[in-house]
């Protein structure tokens, strides 16, 4: 047995120990500004999906000892949205709430924290989760009013504050990736995710929500289901994503059909210490393994999965090839190319059903998003071991392991 085969075979084995997952569900993902959740506050999202996941696993709300929800544009900077929105659920106050904020990984954090909280033996049940509403929070006013000169005067600092459309074309140039290539990998996202919704794949992960919404034609509050990715679009070929426009530089090759969709939406992910979980009769899903969190140069910050991804590995002393399958988030074509090339994983392993250029990449919300298409995709497709990983804004990027125990 080869070193890696045996560590696959010992993450495999079952621990008292071990902290397992007993829930893992999100909303849909909407567009922002358009869909499904434009007037629905994320407070909203996230309590609906917080009271689905507890109850999901038949959990009594007053056992979750921790709750941590990524959030990276929380309404007036702090976590009262979320302490709120767990309120709602029906949670009691006695339950404890942070939010964390590391960029685009802050869902995975937050399932992280909770994983590190249990390992320790802090808590024993907890909750990671995340949500974000870039209709209510992206935009020019989530930005400072100016930044200090002095630190502005050292280069990587200052390439914080490059926008992330242009970090992609820097790795499009940098590393050769053409436009037609990031074409066809968008193209392949929206088929593979139209095959899933329309197979039901995606049902499994979703929680329904009855939000009201206003429809713009007439202005009537209507009430509504939101049960769907509806950032997801049938026919696109990387014929038709050809004709798009570049976003970010006239002779640029990332734009609006190769880039992640700005979406609303949250996902919650219950945690326990397996003796917790068995003793209360809790369903075991599958396990946390380990994460990992690296920097990388923040003018590329695109390529952070090319280097978390090993690094997660190599800590639990796994093979890429002991991976069944990897959830690598598509912030733009360009970098998940580079990443998922650099790593030497092959495509057909890479976001079954499609990725977040066809259905969203709603900030806090899609580390923990991962994880419940994951486990989804492992009870589809009868595999065990998994990865989620994304790249971070202002350079880094992380990845976890995770086994499907359906």
């Amino acid at each position: 047995m080869s070193p890696s085969s045996s560590a696959k075979a010992r993450i495999l084995v079952k621990d008292d120990n071990d902290v397992v997952i007993v829930a893992a569900v999100r909303s849909a993902l909407t567009k922002s500004r358009k869909g499904g959740f434009k007037d629905t506050r994320p407070e909203e999202i996230l309590s609906g999906v917080l009271r689905a996941a507890y109850t999901g696993a038949n959990l009594d709300p007053a056992l979750i000892e921790e709750i941590a929800v990524g959030n990276v544009l929380p309404p007036g900077g702090g976590a009262t949205a979320a302490r709120m929105a767990a309120l709602h659920s029906g949670i009691p106050h006695t339950t404890p709430l942070n939010t964390v904020n590391r960029q685009c990984s802050s869902g995975l954090a937050a399932v992280n924290q909770v994983a590190n909280q249990i390992a320790v033996g802090q808590i024993s049940i907890g909750i990671g989760a995340g949500v974000e509403s870039m209709t209510f929070g992206w935009g020019s006013g989530s930005l400072p009013d100016g930044w200090s000169e002095d630190v502005l005067t050292n280069k990587e600092a200052e390439d914080c504050l490059i926008p992330m459309g242009i970090t992609s074309e820097n790795v499009a140039a940098e590393f050769g990736i053409s436009r037609e290539r990031q074409d066809e990998f968008a193209a392949q996202s929206f088929q593979k995710a139209v095959a899933a919704q329309k197979a039901g794949k995606f049902k499994d992960e979703i929680v329904p929500l009855r939000v009201k919404i206003t429809d713009p034609k007439t202005e009537k509050v209507v009430e509504i289901v939101v049960d769907a990715d509806d950032g997801i679009r049938d026919g696109v070929t990387s014929a038709s994503l050809a004709k798009l426009k570049p976003s970010f530089k006239k002779d640029g090759s990332t734009h609006a059909g190769n880039a992640s969709q700005v979406s609303d939406g949250a996902a919650a992910v219950v945690l326990a210490r397996r003796s917790a979980a068995k003793r209360l009769g809790l369903p075991i899903l599958g396990k946390y393994v380990a994460a990992s969190v690296v920097g990388v140069p923040p003018r590329i910050m695109g390529v952070g999965p090319a280097y978390a991804i090993p690094k997660v590995l190599e800590r639990v002393g796994l093979s890429k090839d002991d991976v069944d399958f990897f959830e690598i988030n598509e912030a733009f074509a360009s970098q998940a190319i580079y990443s998922i090339e650099k790593i030497g994983i092959p495509f057909g392993k890479v976001n079954v059903n499609g990725g977040a250029i066809a259905f969203g990449h709603p900030l806090g919300c899609t580390g923990a998003r991962q994880i419940a298409t994951g486990l989804s995709i492992a009870r589809q497709r009868n595999e065990r071991v998994f990865v989620t990983s994304m790249c971070i804004g202002s350079g880094m990027g992380m990845a976890a392991v995770f086994v499907s125990e359906h």
